[in-house]
């Protein structure tokens, strides 16, 4: 693996939504860091390939393949991190939906709200439900949840998935006020449009859409997924010691225009 600066070294991290985008990014630049990563998506044959490349790279990775949404296939990753890697030390609850229907709210059909809220805040939830009682046992421990400029205000996406990300964003800070005292930091990330498979299905439905989605924003492009992965490297890490409940814009500037 390339050099770098050890930031994980010694930790176990799980991260899910890790087949594709910031995820996978996320899991390629924590395993370089030193971490052992468990690794959590859907596509199972996805993971496998990933994890296969991370370990021949001299990495350590191992995967549980299932849905955030459902709280068993959750406990069942908190678990294969213990099994495999004997720990869980740090998670990066990724997983996202947003769909790629820009209907207005009233066209929406009823499933793709009932997904979105089960993806992005019944996943958020499972995740931590799982994750805090193996962090308490340690007496210590990092989650990062991933938020999005829509749990600042409306940014054109679907009402659902701006409804979806205020609430990773309050789930967030109330989970971060109750376990401070235990040492266990709970922070998300706000981040702001980034070049991963979710959106580019957006643009190739709407192409008027690539322009707009950076319009607002300061720096006039999309993150690389690498880029929203180094600010999860150092919340999960030591060196972010005295951050707890904050939202960290990760947007090119688009929440302080």
């Amino acid at each position: 693996m390339n050099e770098t600066n050890g930031m994980l070294a010694g930790k176990t991290v799980m991260i899910t939504g890790a087949s594709s985008g910031i995820g996978e990014a996320a899991a390629r630049l924590f395993a370089a860091e030193g971490a052992a990563v468990l690794l959590m998506a859907r596509r199972e044959d996805v993971l496998k390939h990933l994890a296969q490349e991370i370990n021949d790279s001299g990495g350590r990775a191992a995967i549980s393949a299932g849905d955030v949404s459902v709280a068993q296939d959750v406990q069942r990753a908190v678990d294969a991190a213990r099994e495999h890697f004997g720990a869980l030390d740090a998670a990066f609850n990724n997983a996202g939906f947003a769909g790629d229907d820009l209907a207005p709210l009233h066209e929406l059909d009823q499933a793709l709200f009932d997904r979105m809220m089960a993806v992005n805040v019944s996943g958020t939830w499972n995740c931590l439900r799982s994750q805090i009682p193996v962090m308490l046992e340690a007496g210590k421990g990092a989650i990062v949840n991933t938020s999005s400029t829509a749990a600042m205000g409306a940014t054109g996406a679907p009402v659902p998935y701006v409804a979806a990300k205020h609430a990773v964003l309050g789930m967030t800070r109330a989970a971060a006020a109750e376990y401070a005292a235990h040492d266990i930091r709970i922070n998300t990330l706000v981040v702001g449009t980034t070049r991963t498979e979710m959106i580019n299905q957006v643009v190739d439905a709407y192409p008027e859409l690539g322009p707009a989605f950076v319009a607002r924003q300061m720096q006039k492009r999309m993150a690389d997924p690498v880029e929203i992965a180094q600010a999860a490297l150092w919340l999960c890490s030591d060196r972010a010691s005295f951050a707890t409940g904050s939202a960290l814009a990760v947007d090119g500037g688009w929440t302080a225009g």
